[in-house]
């Protein structure tokens, strides 16, 4: 987060005036001395004009740009919700891809989502009820879909056992 901030020309307290969170919140999650909800993360990374994505994602020289081990994808779900971002160092990359896990019972929220761009998933493992606008489809293992993200809609794991489901959205904006 220092870097990134530096690299903005950001003191910490006019960061966190940006971001409308306090000078102590700044300074207490670039020593690690606290982990902030991805909400209060957001709202301190567009701060500073960049997305969530890009904040994870930014280049690492250790590692490679064309395959990413398990343990280098990015958590940015919490709770019953895991979503895996598959990491990236082209800051015009054009594609977000996302391993998203939905425990039994788990949803993206009661308010349906719609945003710019176009989705796409395919199910691996358990069931996913996919809400577009009115209709609503149950998919099993190996059921696709791909729809315009500004339909509304809204992903839910209904079932008794968890739901794996690997998933891109465009453009990367998550």
């Amino acid at each position: 987060m220092r870097a990134l901030r530096e690299s903005c020309g950001l003191s910490q307290r006019a960061l966190a005036r940006r971001a409308g969170v306090t000078n102590a919140t700044i300074s207490n999650i670039e020593q690690n001395a606290v982990s902030p909800s991805v909400a209060s993360l957001r709202k301190i990374v567009r701060a500073m004009g960049h997305s969530l994505a890009d904040f994870f994602t930014r280049e690492d020289p250790e590692h490679g740009h064309c395959v990413h081990r398990a343990d280098e994808l990015v958590e940015l779900g919490a709770g019953s919700v895991s979503l895996r971002l598959v990491p990236s160092a082209d800051p015009n990359r054009a594609l977000l891809m996302l391993h998203e896990r939905y425990e039994p019972g788990a949803d993206t929220g009661a308010e349906m989502l719609s945003h710019p761009g176009e989705e796409a998933g395919i199910v691996i493992s358990g069931t996913l009820t996919l809400t577009l606008g009115e209709d609503v489809q149950v998919l099993g293992p190996g059921d696709a879909y791909q729809f315009p993200s500004t339909v509304p809609h809204r992903f839910e794991n209904r079932g008794s056992v968890p739901c794996v489901l690997v998933s891109a959205c465009s453009p990367a904006n998550f």
